[in-house]
């Protein structure tokens, strides 16, 4: 475990942290914000830290005390003003919304401002949002909404509109790399793992599991099977050496993630651009296969890779989502 990355995180976003106190001084509290940032760039911690500001009894320049019981039950998840909304599986659905608008709406425990943030706001079904917009159009009371998201452009341009966005910054990748390396993780993967995400935890946790490490070789292999052998081959591979591994959803997520970060390598040696590379260990085999390919070779490969991890949360069936990825990036070689 790493330490302190709590606090690097908070001190990484300082213009954001001074954008909430200049609202809270200000006191021009909206009804609502998108927190949009990068997976570990911070967003629920910063999410806690303001709505302690919000909710403190006793702020000191414009800073949360952490000690009042307002900050100490926000920091245990107790008080009964705050909400926090997650997905239910892969969605956020329509009756977790009602339920949360319910609470917001009703006579509530306590007086003073009342703050819900839901978590991965980009995955709100579509009733979902439409019953939030509702309620973000007509906001009840002293209520405000902290919706966090790493994929801005999947939150309903409608739900967008009504939220003031505050963007948080990436942390610094090289920074948790030189921390990994130190705990002992390899560089290479150190390299992956970080762009996984940009949590500093989050990314040790990943490299000491096992499952993690064998997708990384699992993702290399297929790279290997797409460029360099027959589509039946490939697809055998998919069917023999893939789909096993891969057996959740979430698996498949992953592991399409790797491959897109596989080739996003080998866009980036053919443009000389190695520093940036998630696999610098395949550095030379990377090398060939940018020789190999065109840039709109590709470019038609990163799309194929794209559309892929789209459908698999469209409920597709899995190992014909893999075998229909593979033929269309294979064919995308081939028409070259």
């Amino acid at each position: 475990m790493l330490e302190n990355d709590n606090n690097h995180a908070l001190q990484s976003q300082q213009q954001v942290i001074k954008r909430l106190q200049t609202i809270h001084q200000r006191q021009r509290v909206g009804h609502a914000y998108i927190f949009d940032g990068s997976n570990g760039s911070g967003k629920e911690l910063i999410a806690s830290y303001f709505t302690k500001l919000l909710l403190c009894m006793d702020p000191k320049e414009n800073v949360p005390c952490e000690t009042c019981h307002s900050c100490k039950r926000i920091q245990s998840g107790n008080h009964p003003n705050v909400v926090t909304i997650r997905p239910d599986g892969q969605d956020i659905k329509k009756d977790q919304m009602a339920e949360l608008i319910m609470k917001m709406t009703k006579k509530g425990y306590e007086e003073g401002r009342k703050v819900y943030i839901i978590a991965n706001a980009e995955r709100m079904n579509s009733s979902a949002s439409n019953t939030l917009l509702k309620f973000l159009e007509e906001p009840e009371g002293n209520v405000t909404a902290i919706l966090l998201t790493d994929s801005y452009t999947s939150v309903l341009p409608t739900i967008q509109s009504r939220c003031q966005r505050i963007s948080l910054q990436p942390m610094n990748r090289e920074a948790i790399i030189e921390a990994l390396i130190q705990q002992g993780v390899t560089t290479s993967l150190a390299a992956t793992v970080t762009m996984m995400t940009a949590n500093a935890n989050e990314a040790y946790e990943m490299t000491q599991e096992d499952s993690f490490v064998q997708k990384r070789k699992l993702v290399l292999k297929l790279v290997e099977a797409i460029e360099q052998r027959s589509p039946g081959e490939a697809l055998l591979f998919i069917q023999t050496d893939w789909m096993p591994l891969m057996k959740e959803k979430s698996d498949c997520e992953q592991g399409i993630d790797l491959l897109l970060f596989a080739y996003r390598d080998i866009v980036a040696v053919k443009a000389g651009l190695q520093s940036t590379i998630a696999y610098p260990d395949q550095l030379e085999t990377f090398t060939k296969h940018s020789v190999k390919n065109a840039y709109s070779s590709l470019t038609v490969k990163i799309d194929a890779i794209l559309q892929a991890k789209k459908r698999l949360h469209q409920n597709m069936n899995r190992t014909l989502l893999l075998e229909q990825l593979v033929l269309t990036m294979q064919e995308g070689l081939l028409f070259v």
